[in-house]
This record gives C-alpha cells, sequence and structure tokens, in this order.
C-alpha cells in the first residue's frame, strides 16, 4: 500500500494476479481501391459492411455499353470487362463471406471517362493511405487490370513495396489480361515473353517484395448480373444501328408472310425494332425488351453475350471474401484452398494438371495459384502459394498471413509496457502474455508441436535478449520462436500388395 496509513483499521488491496493478455488482431479485412460513382471520402479509407452502405456513401454500380459486333455468321457483344470493377468486386467479396471493408476511392468514373483513360498515378497517394489502415491485412486493386501492361506492372510492384512496408498487409494480385490462355505465346499473361510494351504480367513483377503478394489465375465467368437487368440500352449508341438492322434482317425467317395474320405479326416485329431508336419512358424499354427477348434468337444472343462479358471477372475481390470466410471459419492459419467461390460459374481458361506445374512452381518463384474445376467437384481454388515461391520462409499463404496476424496482435500489446521500468518484474510480465497467447494459438491449430515447448519459445531479458548497454540505451529485446503449421500441399498415397498370410 502507498498511501501512508494514519488510522488504525483493516486495509483491503486488490493485486493482479494475471498479466496483461494479447488480443488475436482481427483477419480477412481489406481494403478495397477503385473508382466510384461519388467521392465524397476525398480518398480517405471508408470502412464499410455492406453493399447497401457502400450504394449511400459512394453511389451506385456504374452503367457499360458494349459494342455490337455483326457478321454473316454471329452476332455478339465486345469481350470486353466492365470499364470499372469495384462494386461488382465489392458483391463478390460479400457473396464470398466477407465482412468488413474499408474503400479509397481512386476518383470518380466521370473524371476517368472525361480523361479517356485510367491513370497509375492515383495510386501512389491512395497506396500510402492504405498501408496506415492498421486494421487491414488485405490489399485489393480491382480497377488496376484495365491499366496498361507497363503501368499495371508499376502499380502492382508499388502496391508490393507499400505492403512489406506496412507489415501487415498482403496484396491480391489480378493476372492483367488473366482471361486469355496461359499457352507460352508472348501474349501469355502468366508466362508469356518481352513484346513492345515490356513484360506481361507476373513475369514482369520482378522478385523484390513477392513474400507480401499472391495471385490468382484465370478469371471467372461468375453470375453476380443476370440477364434479366440488362436490355438493349447496355448496346452502345454507336452499333445500335447495327442490331436494328440484324433485327429487320431476321423478320422475314422469323414471320413467313402467308397470310394477312403473318403479315400482322411481321409489321408489330418490325415496330418493336424500329422503335428501339426512339426516346421512351422506362415501362416501354421494359416492354420492347420484353417481346424482343421472346421472339428474336439474335437479340437472344446479344443480351447473353453481353451479360457473360459483363460477368466476366477478374478473382481477387472473390478471394477476399473467400479468406475472410476460412479465416472466421478455421482460422487464418486454414490455407484459402479447396474451397469454391460463390458466384463463380466456371474459369475462365480451363487449366490441367500439367499446365498448373508450370504455375506453382516457375523457375523465378513467381507462383501463381490455380482456380479450376473438377469433374463431380465442381469449380475449386487449387493453390495456396505466395509470389514467393522459391522462399522456404514465406511460401505459402498461410504462414505468411499467420504470422502477421502474431507479430500485430504482440505488437499491439506491447504497446502498453512502453516506458514501463526495464527490470525482471516488467521482462516476466512480458513473458507470460506473449506465451499465454502463443499457448491458446497452439491449442487452436496454428501451430505445430505435441507440447507447448516444440511449438513455440519466449526469451527476453538481461544475457539472454539484452546486454548492460541495450538496457542502458533504453531497449527491450523480445525474442519469439514459432512452429507454423504448414499446409499438406502434396498427398502421396503408397500401394503395395501382400501375399495372402494364411
Amino acid at each position: 500500500m502507498s498511501t501512508q496509513l494514519l488510522t488504525p483499521g483493516v486495509y483491503v488491496t486488490e493485486v493482479d494476479g494475471f498479466s496483461s493478455s494479447v488480443v488475436p488482431v482481427p483477419t480477412g479485412i481489406p481494403v478495397f481501391l477503385g473508382y466510384t460513382a461519388v467521392d465524397s471520402s476525398q480518398g480517405k479509407p471508408v470502412l464499410i459492411s455492406s453493399i447497401n452502405e457502400y450504394i449511400s456513401l459512394f453511389g451506385a454500380a456504374p452503367h457499360n455499353e458494349y459494342d455490337y459486333i455483326s457478321n454473316s455468321k454471329s452476332s455478339q457483344a465486345s469481350k470486353a470487362a466492365p470499364a470499372f470493377m469495384l462494386y461488382l468486386g465489392l458483391q463478390l467479396f460479400f457473396n464470398n463471406g466477407g465482412g468488413t471493408c474499408y474503400v479509397i476511392s481512386l476518383g470518380t468514373y466521370d473524371s476517368v471517362i472525361a480523361a479517356g483513360a485510367f491513370s497509375k498515378d492515383v495510386y501512389t497517394n491512395a497506396l500510402v493511405t492504405a498501408r496506415h489502415c492498421d486494421e487491414a491485412d488485405l490489399l485489393v486493386m480491382p480497377d488496376a487490370v484495365h491499366l496498361s501492361l507497363d503501368d499495371w506492372t508499376s502499380v502492382s510492384q508499388m502496391a508490393l513495396q507499400s505492403c512489406e512496408q506496412s507489415g501487415h498487409i498482403m496484396c491480391i494480385l489480378d493476372v492483367h489480361n488473366g482471361y486469355l490462355r496461359a499457352d507460352g505465346s508472348v501474349q501469355d499473361p502468366v508466362t508469356g515473353g518481352v513484346s513492345g510494351h515490356g513484360f506481361y504480367s507476373i513475369a514482369g513483377l520482378g522478385e523484390e517484395f513477392n513474400k507480401y503478394g499472391v495471385s490468382y489465375y484465370p478469371w471467372l465467368n461468375t453470375n453476380i448480373v443476370s440477364v434479366s437487368s440488362i436490355d438493349y440500352s447496355w448496346v452502345s449508341a454507336s452499333s445500335l444501328p447495327l442490331l436494328v438492322a440484324d433485327l429487320n434482317a431476321e423478320a422475314p425467317a422469323l414471320f413467313p408472310v402467308d397470310s394477312a395474320t403473318d403479315t400482322n405479326k411481321l409489321q408489330a416485329y418490325l415496330a418493336i425494332v424500329a422503335s428501339l431508336t426512339q426516346a421512351a419512358d422506362p415501362v416501354a424499354i421494359r416492354q420492347r425488351h420484353q417481346s424482343l427477348m421472346a421472339v428474336s434468337p439474335v437479340y437472344q444472343s446479344c443480351m447473353n453475350h453481353i451479360a457473360a462479358s459483363v460477368n466476366l471477372l477478374p478473382p481477387a475481390a472473390a478471394m477476399a471474401g473467400v479468406y475472410a470466410r476460412t479465416d472466421h471459419t478455421f482460422g487464418v492459419f486454414q490455407a484459402p484452398a479447396n474451397t469454391t467461390i460463390i458466384n463463380a460459374v466456371s474459369p475462365a481458361v480451363n487449366i490441367n494438371d500439367e499446365q498448373q506445374a508450370d504455375l506453382n512452381m516457375p523457375l523465378n518463384g513467381l507462383a501463381v495459384n490455380a482456380i479450376r474445376s473438377f469433374p463431380g467437384a465442381g469449380l475449386l481454388v487449387w493453390g495456396a502459394r505466395t509470389l514467393a515461391g522459391n522462399s522456404d520462409d514465406w511460401r505459402y499463404i498461410s504462414v505468411r498471413r499467420t504470422v502477421m496476424m502474431l507479430e500485430q496482435s504482440i505488437k499491439f500489446a506491447l504497446q502498453a509496457y512502453v516506458f514501463q521500468p526495464n527490470i525482471s518484474l516488467t521482462w516476466n510480465s512480458v513473458n507470460a502474455s506473449i506465451s499465454n497467447f502463443l499457448n491458446s494459438q497452439w491449442k487452436a491449430g496454428a501451430l505445430i508441436g505435441s507440447k507447448p515447448s516444440e511449438a513455440y519459445s519466449v526469451s527476453v531479458g538481461s544475457g539472454s535478449t539484452m546486454t548492460e548497454q541495450d538496457i542502458y540505451n533504453g531497449l527491450m529485446n523480445v525474442s519469439v520462436s514459432v512452429a507454423l503449421v504448414r499446409p499438406a500441399e502434396f498427398i502421396i498415397m503408397s500401394f503395395q500388395q501382400e501375399m495372402q498370410a494364411s
């Protein structure tokens, strides 16, 4: 008792019997960088927990127009992906188990349209802002795939460097042109050679800061946007006359004129087609759309191709949701693999075992995780490696993320000991706090070992982690060693026949 006792009697004091505890930091919280309808946040990170909350703060989804292509054999919409990816990416994130996330607006849709192109410059300040989101542990940039190849490479390298500087964020990179086939050609989006525009996609990233990066291939055919939500207003005004011409040419085949009734049907159809170019209220537009969908194969094909084009999406945002779902269900130490992606119908490119070998274990170590379809199992995430595939320390995503979680959890807990006396009493308290935390992680399955002493060790004190000079200089060195769980990436079964015993 520190106060002086003046009055006789019995006094009660409470003494803390336990050291302060280390609390695991939350995981599976990404920060998204992308373009929005409005930017009231002025480039600051905004925390959201639903797509409706996003709409209330940043506006609705962009409305994109698609070119209509016509020839003698087929009619289709262009294969271009949506011009702005953030809104649909957030839908994939939440649908796949994502909870909360941060959004940093790079600017508005109108600013990009006015400029006529996407710019890499807006990412410089945004990445600095992102790495200071202390709660976030993932970084996703859905709109970066629309940059030029050189700019995508530059932005991706900046993102990886920013993640290393933060020490608590891992970047999920979308493969540039990831809907193309990885066939070894110069346009191979993963391992392609050098073109006049520089390296293609992943092969051009180099080996700096790769332990903080992860990537998935190919892009996904999704059903996030339904065909029923698309009508002829999605066709660009410049190509609409081509669609009208094809619909008119289709009319005789649909309505052969053998009677007055057939003539009336043909005239009614042509009237609907002619009305496409006329301004009308939403109800009339919807009625025309439904009428054409009911009778016209050309129109149905056009709408289906537009829907397929809109639904061709890069997988990083969906994978951020998969990470969050895996973390909440099992723990951050569980590899986010051998699981499905909700709203994903199929990979844009089918991959076999031989092709995945080049992705999973390339000579340069820039491993890319495959998304594949398997008979009877459907679409599965079939890879768990970081871009540092040649590193024995940081090869696996779950190892990298587990270490980040442990580091940040212990770091925040040790803040309470700053300026405390650098003596054995403090050292013992620090040791106990960290050891209790690591023991709980061992019990949860994050650390491997038959007993705690095999799973982790904590050292702090004079003669072990500090010298007298360190203590004099105000340093408290804490050494933590952990045995991390690693995924069973290759399971080998051996079969041998035996002779009958009797």
